[in-house]
């Protein structure tokens, strides 16, 4: 269960980096909330996930999905650009994230 946990926290990350760029620099009530709200749901989650799994386990898991994930937000949704060098980092985020896990109990 501390998997889903952590995943969940992963992506509320992306929802709350979405959010805080949509906030203007916390200018703008409704995205400044949600920045916020997720914010604490996806802390809360990664504390819940430490419970057992291992600190660089799961805080190199969390930061890898809101890395990946604000990165592809802001290719599809805030039309970002795209590169072969920034999908390349992309990847190898991933690559670590894997490696990551299967080196876990």
């Amino acid at each position: 269960m501390a998997w889903v946990y952590l995943l969940v926290a992963g992506l509320l990350e992306v929802v709350w980096a979405f959010s805080m760029k949509q906030s203007h620099g916390f200018t703008r009530l409704v995205p400044s909330a949600i920045t916020i709200v997720t914010m604490v749901a996806s802390f809360g989650l990664l504390a819940v996930a430490m419970r057992s799994l291992p600190l660089g386990t799961a805080y190199t898991i969390w930061t890898g999905i809101g890395a990946v994930g604000a990165f592809l937000v802001g290719i599809f949704v805030l039309g970002e650009q795209v590169s072969a060098m920034r999908i390349g980092a992309a990847v190898l985020i991933v690559s670590g994230l894997v490696l990551m896990k299967m080196s876990s109990d």
